[in-house]
């Protein structure tokens, strides 16, 4: 299975292999001239361009030493480059659509309003504190579910606060103020998914070649349809990582392959399933990864 992280492992110079022709296509379709400097990174249309042009290049990487998914998993930004992979999209429309979500997500929450992770709570007693201090002047949702014992949360800077602040009142090991702009995975995204919805009738879309695995439910889908759906809604609704790997492992699927930019995912899934064989691209040359996957691939 190959995963595909978000936003958060940019780096300054990790497009530095990336060839110059991929970086000028991106100008091409969309007018933005990717830096790929820390400064550059700290604005959320380079960063989900940046990471999506690394994530297409790892792709062709992959398919260059005759590599293909059994399955593919993205969280958040990462499932249009899993759906590339999984031959439901093409790179160029790929790209147009993630400029349109990224500029969308930007203008619709420029300030005052991000996403929040607790460590060490259940997603039941995350809720809990959640519904003390959402309201129409400090909007907060529970969102993603990372790990049974990780829950992100989303919406206002002060009301993400203020439930960070009663977490750690109510035991939990770890708060962290995530470097996400925006209130992803929760309703206030709502007018960025009907642009997204309007753009993407317009594009050609296929059936899956691979088992995909969706962010809004966690389940395995074989069909375009939902994986529309899943590219049109997921900025509205959590994404269920823990579901989409206990059904990953129901599969049969007992290896990983992480692309770039980091390995956070990689974690996650060890910690989980510790028998896993897995691989990140962010640790290895492409020989040692064909080597490995050969290797595997005998038994």
């Amino acid at each position: 299975m190959w995963i595909f992280p978000g936003q958060g492992g940019q780096r300054s110079g990790m497009l530095s292999e990336v060839p110059p022709e991929m970086i000028q296509r991106v100008k091409t379709l969309t007018g933005i001239e990717l830096k790929d400097t820390a400064e550059a990174y700290q604005d959320s249309i380079q960063i989900q361009l940046g990471i999506l042009l690394l994530q297409l290049f790892d792709i062709r990487q992959l398919k260059a030493i005759q590599q293909k998914p059994d399955a593919v998993a993205g969280h958040s930004l990462g499932i249009f480059a899993a759906a590339v992979a999984a031959g439901v999209i093409s790179e160029d429309d790929a790209i147009k659509i993630v400029y349109l979500r990224s500029t969308e997500m930007q203008k619709s929450y420029p300030s005052g309003y991000g996403m929040g992770a607790i460590v060490g709570l259940t997603r039941k007693e995350v809720s809990t504190l959640v519904t003390q201090i959402n309201s129409e002047e400090q909007p907060v949702f529970t969102s993603n579910q990372n790990s049974e014992l990780q829950t992100v949360i989303s919406g206002s800077l002060e009301g993400i606060n203020k439930v960070l602040a009663l977490a750690k009142d109510n035991g939990a090991q770890k708060t962290v103020l995530l470097k996400v702009p925006v209130p992803s995975h929760s309703p206030l995204m709502q007018k960025v998914a009907n642009v997204l919805e309007k753009e993407l009738s317009k594009v050609e879309l296929h059936d899956p070649q691979c088992t995909y695995l969706a962010n809004y439910n966690g389940r395995s889908s074989k069909k375009v349809t939902e994986v529309k759906y899943d590219m049109i809604n997921n900025l509205v609704h959590p994404v269920y990582w823990d579901t989409m790997m206990d059904v990953a492992s129901e599969l049969g699927i007992d290896t990983t392959l992480e692309v770039q930019p980091g390995q956070t995912f990689t974690k996650l899934v060890k910690s989980k399933f510790p028998d896993f064989r897995t691989i990140t691209m962010k640790n290895m040359s492409l020989d040692d990864i064909e080597f490995l996957l050969e290797k595997w691939k005998r038994g």
